[in-house]
């Protein structure tokens, strides 16, 4: 692991800038505290929060560490005082406020998970964020329910790919937005029912005349200010958007009034900035209700590619030119 007693590599960010910013660098080891445990990491994946943390635009929440990286699969190296339900040598895979794209990071136990049945432990890592961030948005806040329609836009990305799977999983219909082809076949494998080319279809025009003029009870939104007010328009009555991200923007003009007509709700939520209780409480949930999923096979990871974690850089130059499908994952050297 690390090249002396007491430290071990990690990728920094001395400077915030474009992809060349990450830095394989020699640190020292994180120690376990209070109800914590140490993780010897195998894998972390990489997450849009990753690329604004590298640009200088999302420090970490106060505490966390400052290594990049928001979930991670791994054994477990050591127990901090208090932890009990784990054992040095379990594999799981973390939810994390950060400290991902290292050797080893630390992780509050009721962050951790048991890698589940069927997944491999690298391939563990691609689970947590995207799992985690599905299942509070949609099921615990927007309460999905069979029969509904579900509407998920980016369908391709790491988030997307889960949110389709899950929505099939509890009975949805699924409807999904990507840029190709090429990415609305991988997402029709997954069992999305609705296909909107965004570059060529309207999906406000597509989700309408698929549902009979009803729209989409769920929405699932990472663009933000720009799809805003469409997304107002997509809304079924008592339809419920839940807006997890801001690649397009941070502000937009809301219509109160096709809200109300519509009797609709809108949520916003990030999972990282969350209180360690709520974050448990979101695992605790996920372990009850997707891990006996995952391990029947009816939910699995979408993983586009594998890179070692000293070439972050390439990781995140892949993220950022959105051709992938699915997540990308930095195996630990």
């Amino acid at each position: 692991m690390g090249s002396s007693v007491g430290s071990m590599h990690a990728i920094t960010i001395p400077e915030p800038g474009g992809p060349e910013a990450l830095v394989w660098d020699e640190v020292p080891d994180p120690a376990p505290g209070e109800g914590e445990v140490l993780v010897e990491v195998v894998a972390s994946a990489v997450n849009r929060a990753d690329v604004l943390q590298r640009q200088g635009f999302y420090n970490p929440p106060p505490g966390a560490s400052p290594y990049p990286g928001l979930e991670c699969s791994g054994r477990i190296a050591e127990l901090g005082p208090g932890v009990s339900g784990w054992a040095v040598g379990d594999e799981v895979c973390a939810l994390l406020s950060g400290g991902g794209y290292a050797e080893k990071v630390v992780v509050p136990a009721g962050q951790l998970l048991p890698v589940p049945e069927g997944v491999n432990l690298t391939q563990a890592a691609a689970l947590p964020e995207v799992v985690c961030t599905v299942w509070s948005n949609v099921f615990m806040i927007s309460h999905l329910r069979p029969g509904e329609t579900f509407l998920v836009h980016g369908g391709s990305s790491g988030i997307g790919t889960m949110a389709i799977q899950l929505g099939k999983a509890v009975g949805a219909k699924v409807a999904v937005t990507a840029g190709s082809k090429e990415k609305l076949d991988r997402c029709a494998e997954l069992g999305a029912d609705i296909l909107v080319n965004y570059k060529e279809q309207d999906f406000v025009a597509e989700v309408r005349e698929a549902t009979g003029g009803a729209g989409a009870d769920v929405i699932l939104d990472n663009m933000g200010a720009k799809y805003l007010d469409r997304n107002v328009q997509s809304l079924a009555v008592n339809g419920r958007l839940a807006i997890i991200g801001m690649q397009g923007g941070v502000k937009g003009e809301l219509n109160i009034a096709a809200l109300l007509n519509k009797r609709a709700a809108i949520s916003a939520t990030s999972l990282r900035a969350r209180p360690a209780t709520e974050k448990a409480a979101i695992v605790a949930a996920v372990r009850e209700h997707v891990w006996p999923l995952l391990a029947a096979g009816h939910v699995r990871p979408v993983v586009d590619r594998e890179l070692p974690m000293p070439q972050a850089a390439e990781a995140h130059r892949v993220l950022e030119e959105s051709g992938h499908i699915g997540k990308v994952l930095l195996v630990a050297p």
